[in-house]
């Protein structure tokens, strides 16, 4: 039997974890479940539930519960014929194709399972990204990380508190300091301008209780769509009570805010940092070639240009498109290596040239607050680019997390998901509030 490991469970990991479970686990008749599959197909994430890496930013501010949208790994690998192992990477045997992960903890420090081993025929390193602190003094020890849902939840529980002493009058204003004017951070901005206008309702909080900073040390917001829509993204985000100051970087945080570059010392009760991404480090200790960023180097065809039965592909993956330029970490771009490495797989397994991947961009789009976006469409749609804005725009930012339910569920099911989603709003608070 051959065995395919997947190690991270991001959009890239979790849809090829899916799709090759389908392939190799059931029939291509009525989806029956075959007796003895030539393949087993073993998912591995530190974490038990997946959340859109995308949709962080409204779990911080408390949008969207993620007890009610994550999905749980154990379920879904029994429903769609692969295996699922919690657990940590923590080395890698290429001679005897084996990984090892480390041994899982409880909160009270109890090992629950010890470390162990897994074989592999194709290992697949999905691993995703880290914020990049650049090494600014006092950033780990200061400053809130978007990166997962965990941190996210820690961002949410610290909200809570300054909007109880708010409500309480034991603190007139709470300031929160965001670096990093890309999506996270644009998108965190304005879902808190959101947050305070919902926490409205339940007490005495106005829009001026909240005093939100956003930080970009390049000319303008948006740095990865044209000037024009950075732009427009600040004159919003200015409109909803932000502010925004561009053109200018961090030297340092600590406990009490931040200082800039040029000697500014911005206050801040809570600080985010959002500023750059890259994979972890650790991945440059597994003995194969990394770049700077810690992403593998991979061929065209996403194999690990060190060894052939390895595969990386999401943001840990060091990939040059066909022009040469360097593949985006973008959950799109996870989506589409994911189609390609199940691909390559099963031509491997039976004897098949491998093909190679081709980026294609889509364009970006950016959410600012509940009813509003800014970015650009490209593809068989549109020729060239099309910017769009306003409610058109956050109609299509929208339909992409339906487009990612659809590639881990199917069509039918992700529908359900999203009815039913709406159907959570009339009985729900707008904001979780615990």
């Amino acid at each position: 039997m051959k065995k395919i490991v997947i190690v991270g469970g991001g959009a890239g990991g979790l849809q090829l974890a899916t799709r090759l479970g389908h392939h190799f686990s059931f029939t291509p008749f009525f989806k029956r479940r075959r007796q003895s599959p030539d393949v087993q197909v073993t998912l591995v994430d530190k974490n038990r539930t997946h959340i859109w890496k995308p949709l962080l930013h409204q779990v911080a501010t408390g949008a969207l519960d993620s007890s009610l949208d994550a999905l749980n790994y154990q379920v879904h690998a029994r429903a769609n014929g692969f295996n699922f192992e919690l657990g940590s990477l923590r080395k890698v045997d290429r001679e005897r194709r084996a990984i090892e992960l480390a041994p899982v903890i409880d909160s009270d420090g109890h090992q629950l399972v010890p470390a162990r081993e897994l074989e592999y025929d194709y290992l697949v390193l999905a691993l995703g990204s880290q914020s990049n602190d650049f090494h600014t003094p006092g950033v780990r020890e200061h400053c809130v990380f978007l990166d997962s849902s965990e941190q996210a939840q820690r961002f949410h529980s610290l909200l809570l508190d300054r909007f109880l002493q708010l409500e309480t009058h034991t603190a007139d204003k709470v300031h929160i300091a965001i670096v990093g004017g890309g999506a996270t951070g644009v998108e965190l901005a304005a879902e808190l301008m959101d947050a305070t206008r919902q926490m409205g309702n339940y007490g005495h909080i106005t829009s001026g209780s909240l005093a939100v900073t956003l930080i970009e040390a390049g000319p303008h917001l948006l740095p990865a769509l044209p000037p024009r829509l950075g732009n427009n993204a600040e004159r919003e985000l200015t409109r909803l009570g932000v502010r925004v100051i561009t053109g200018c970087a961090v030297a340092k945080a600590d406990k009490d805010g931040l200082t800039t570059a040029t000697g500014e010392e911005i206050p801040a009760s809570v600080r985010v940092w959002a500023a750059g991404v890259k994979a972890a480090d650790f991945l440059s200790e597994l003995g194969l070639d990394t770049n700077r960023l810690n992403q593998i180097e991979v061929k065209p065809d996403l194999q690990s240009v060190t060894d052939p039965h390895i595969f990386a592909l999401g943001d840990c993956a060091g990939c040059v498109d066909s022009a040469g330029n360097r593949v985006p970490p973008r959950a799109q771009a996870a989506h589409q290596m994911a189609d390609t490495v199940a691909h390559n797989l099963i031509a491997d397994m039976e004897g098949r040239p491998l093909q190679d991947y081709r980026y294609r961009d889509y364009g970006s789009l950016v959410s600012l607050s509940k009813h509003t976006a800014v970015g650009n469409l490209m593809g068989a749609l549109v020729k060239g680019s099309l910017t769009i804005e306003g409610r058109i725009a956050g109609l299509a930012y929208r339909s992409l997390y339906r487009m990612h339910l659809a590639a881990v569920h199917g069509w039918p099911k992700a529908m359900l998901i999203y009815l039913v989603g709406q159907a959570n709003r009339f009985v729900k608070p707008r904001l979780k509030m615990h």
